[in-house]
């Protein structure tokens, strides 16, 4: 049976997604339950963390780069196998490629998969009631099920919030207070890889030790839905017409991202694929048709 999914997202980056995101894994992890994460866009580095959170790999969804039958075939190989998957948006809901396509409102709509949003509120108090009511009303078809308030600034706040919000009918499943020691340290591409960190565990047990103690996550999970469509019937990698018969591939920490579907896609189409590291002075071997060099 499918796995039921839901995405964390938020009105903007910065809201606190992916800290919503980590806390959930480690805590589900550490229940026993068998959670399997998405990332929505074409990150590296978010995946790493989903990964160390979780013990599980992540897999990115990208309805800009990907075509729909290849965006279904991964989110039901995410489905497979476990108890919920949990996806993490990319910037604002409904931020994508200028000319259309790539948001994480269209990965929901293709999956299926409800939306909680992670609204960071300082400086905000009744307010919040207008922008979630608009965020929930834009698309039809990308039902906002949850509101999760970030960075909220005590117990008389945290109640103004849901007074506000009351009137909408959407569940506020949680206030998280304002605690500096929960940021991840950014760089301009956004987080620090998680490779680089050393104290990951302890940042992600305190992560869901807050999460556990301010948000009623078993109402969170309790909100993933079915994955819809084709994606529900499709769970074996679609083959990609391979650049060769061999392919030389970059992998090291310069050539570190490369979607995982596209090597066991060019190998499911019955190509080698052959890595090699630039970094370490290797050369691509001398029988390769052709050579890829990743992000």
């Amino acid at each position: 049976m499918t796995a039921r999914g839901l995405i964390v997202a938020a009105p903007a980056s910065g809201s606190g997604k992916t800290l919503v995101t980590l806390a959930l894994l480690r805590h589900l992890a550490r229940r026993g339950v068998r959670a399997a994460s998405v990332k929505v866009g074409p990150d590296y580095i978010d995946p790493g963390f989903h990964a160390a959170a979780s013990g599980r790999a992540c897999l990115n969804l990208d309805t800009w780069a990907m075509r729909p039958q290849t965006v279904s075939a991964l989110a039901a190989q995410a489905a497979r196998g476990v108890d919920v998957v949990i996806g993490e948006g990319v910037m604002g809901l409904f931020d994508g490629a200028p000319g259309g396509g790539g948001a994480t409102a269209d990965v929901a709509a293709h999956t299926g998969w409800p939306v909680v949003l992670v609204v960071d509120v300082r400086g905000m108090a009744a307010s919040v009631a207008a922008l979630v009511r608009g965020f929930a009303a834009h698309r039809a078809d990308v039902p906002v099920v949850g509101l999760i308030f970030n960075r909220v600034g005590g117990p008389g706040h945290a109640r103004t919030l849901k007074e506000a919000c009351r009137p909408l009918g959407l569940p506020v499943l949680g206030c998280i207070p304002r605690d500096p020691a929960l940021a991840l340290p950014a760089r301009h591409l956004g987080l620090v890889p998680a490779s680089e960190h050393a104290t990951l565990g302890p940042f992600f047990e305190r992560a869901a030790a807050i999460l556990t103690a301010h948000v009623d996550v078993e109402a969170l999970v309790a909100l993933a839905r079915p994955l819809v469509g084709d994606g529900a019937a499709r769970d074996t990698p679609i083959p990609l017409p391979p650049l060769g018969q061999r392919i030389a591939v970059a992998r090291d920490d310069a050539f570190a991202f490369a979607y995982p579907f596209v090597l066991d896609g060019w190998r499911a189409a019955g190509a080698e694929v052959m890595p090699f590291s630039p970094l370490a002075d290797e050369a691509p071997d001398e029988d390769a048709d052709a050579v890829y060099l990743p992000g």
